[in-house]
């Protein structure tokens, strides 16, 4: 039996159901992956970029307090963040026009499933 997600520090239910969603069902899985790949399949699967909820993923994954993080830590991951939105933003739903994708990307229609 494996561990479920929210058994690794700073995630609780709620991340546990967005992992689930993205396909992401135990905490060896999320593990397996890293913080990066799986904040990607979290954002292909419809969820929010949150800055917060990365590096909360990031430091709980090192078994760290999501506030532990400060400094040049700090900016470093918020580089990479803004590498992973800014690379999953250019993917785009090819289903979409542009106008939706606008529109989606300010939150102002449903995300496509």
């Amino acid at each position: 039996m494996s561990d479920p997600v929210s058994t690794i520090r700073n995630l609780g239910p709620a991340s546990e159901e967005s992992f689930a969603r993205a396909g992401i069902g135990s905490a060896e899985a999320l593990r397996a992956l890293g913080a990066d790949a799986a904040y990607e399949r979290l954002l292909a699967a419809g969820s929010r970029p949150h800055f917060i909820g990365y590096y909360a993923l990031v430091m709980g994954l090192q078994g760290r307090p999501w506030n532990d993080c400060q400094g040049e830590e700090k900016a470093a991951l918020r580089r990479r963040f803004d590498a992973i939105c800014s690379a999953a933003r250019g993917k785009g739903d090819p289903g979409r026009s542009a106008l939706e994708a606008a529109l989606d990307a300010i939150g102002v229609i449903e995300r496509r499933r």
